[in-house]
């Protein structure tokens, strides 16, 4: 039977896991700490795990790895020059793995993303020997980019992005065209140095699209040094949790909270977060909690803004909506949530008057409020707050706007404007997250929930990059 390859896509975080196997056993590649899923996919296809590699120590996501080679007996490769607190199969430069008889793997130095960074190219055998089918590139080679190179600190980056160059480089000598590229990250991941541009590729390809294989050494590093954006605050404490050897998770139901628990915990200073979807959130909500609904980024957002280690209550329409959301957060770290509720908001209060609306426009409503024209219902625009992020607000911005990126809004409050205030972001999510941290410092706001697109077409005057 000819190799297969299955992509476990963490769209969340932005992150693929990959199983490949012959029809009797099966390579499991970065995998996520939720390894059931794995689990499931190695029992649906009849294999038996027997290795489980890590491209590097991740810095975004606690790997379930160790966990899962565990549970399987399987072999843990992990690159031998980094210091674990645990037995794992070490590996280095040039080492060959035999997986069973039609499957072989190669280790591939490839630092960049982190100094001790591995690469592996898989081997299928043939009539006539063996042949490279394809290569777990990790955080190196990603598709149409290459894995940012600041996580380990500033001071590295330089040094780590001219060895992203001559890393890619390798795998580009060293491997056929047709050799298929499997990436960790690369896919709304903040592991990449810019977006994904395929959903997936060759190394063929890669020649062809790819920034690092067709810039020279000097120019790619600039280029990409001058494109880093900042990175979740959490991930400081990925790579601690990583080397040190991740704990089994715990899925099961948190404890449920009244509607006076809840009070109590937003008075103590905890967060209390609303699941739902914003335009529910804006109908309706509790004072003094945040808006990060599931239907985005929301482990990733929660995990940037709060204080690490500060208590986490969900609040959600339903039970499995806070069991996604328990999956999600412990992906990064966040194990136990301190308790749950669900249900509609009316549930969450003790009297009527603890309830609050949000008001939601859009840039034309925006547009006119500029010009003195206010839709009734609304308050003037005095201050325009965009949170998008720093490169997004380089490109383009509107003009007279106040730029304050999401991540940094809380220990920034104080800075945005005096006056009613109109924030947005590229779509809303954020923007909403955004305007209820703002009401819960008292603030009057309207949340623009609209694409940025939008805003030119509306008639506001942008300001772009030259």
């Amino acid at each position: 039977m000819p190799v297969e390859v299955s992509v476990v896509a963490t769209s969340s975080l932005g992150d693929r896991s990959y199983v490949a196997s012959d029809g009797q056993v099966a390579i499991v590649v970065d995998p996520q700490r939720d390894i059931d899923r794995i689990m499931y996919l190695a029992g649906e296809k009849g294999v038996r795990i027997t290795h489980v590699l890590e491209t590097h120590l991740h810095n975004d996501y606690v790997s379930g790895g160790l966990e899962l080679a565990r549970i399987t007996g399987a072999h843990y490769l992990v690159a031998a020059a980094d210091e674990v607190g645990f037995e794992r199969t070490s590996v280095s430069d040039g080492d060959q793995v035999t997986v069973s008889d039609s499957l072989r793997l190669r280790v591939i130095a490839t630092p960049g993303h982190t100094f001790h960074h591995l690469s592996y190219v898989l081997d299928v055998a043939t009539d006539v020997g063996w042949e490279a089918t394809g290569v777990f590139t990790g955080g190196s080679l990603l598709f149409g980019t290459t894995g940012r190179t600041d996580l380990l600190g500033q001071h590295h980056a330089h040094e780590l992005a001219q060895h992203q160059h001559a890393s890619a480089k390798r795998l580009a000598d060293l491997l056929p065209d047709g050799a298929q590229v499997w990436p960790t990250h690369g896919f709304g991941s903040f592991c990449s140095a810019s977006q994904s541009d395929a959903p997936e590729s060759t190394i063929g390809r890669e020649k062809e699209k790819n920034p690092v294989l067709r810039l020279a050494a000097d120019d790619f590093v600039t280029e990409t040094l001058a494109g880093l954006d900042a990175y979740p605050a959490y991930y400081a404490h990925m790579g601690v949790v990583n080397v040190g050897g991740p704990a089994p998770i715990d899925l099961t139901p948190v404890t449920r909270a009244d509607a006076a628990e809840l009070r109590e915990r937003m008075t103590d200073g905890e967060w209390v977060v609303d699941l739902r979807h914003r335009k529910a959130y804006a109908a309706s909500h509790l004072t003094g909690t945040v808006s990060l609904g599931l239907d985005g980024p929301m482990a990733t957002w929660l995990g940037w803004l709060i204080e690490w280690g500060v208590p986490i209550t969900l609040l959600a329409e339903t039970p499995q909506q806070v069991a996604d959301a328990q999956r999600e957060l412990v992906r990064i770290g966040i194990d136990r949530p301190a308790a749950q509720a669900t249900g509609d908001a009316g549930q969450w209060a003790t009297e009527p008057g603890q309830l609050r609306e949000l008001r939601m426009a859009d840039f034309v409503a925006l547009a006119a409020a500029r010009k003195g024209h206010v839709p009734d219902g609304l308050p003037g625009a005095d201050v325009i707050l965009d949170v998008r992020m720093t490169n997004e607000w380089r490109t383009s911005h509107i003009d007279g706007a106040v730029h304050i990126p999401l991540p940094d809004l809380p220990r920034r409050l104080a800075d945005v404007p005096t006056g009613a205030v109109w924030v947005h972001c590229g779509s809303g999510y954020r923007a909403t997250a955004a305007a209820s941290l703002l009401a819960n410092a008292g603030r009057e706001v309207v949340v623009v929930d609209d694409a940025f697109g939008q805003a030119q077409v509306a008639g506001l005057e942008l300001v772009t990059a030259a």
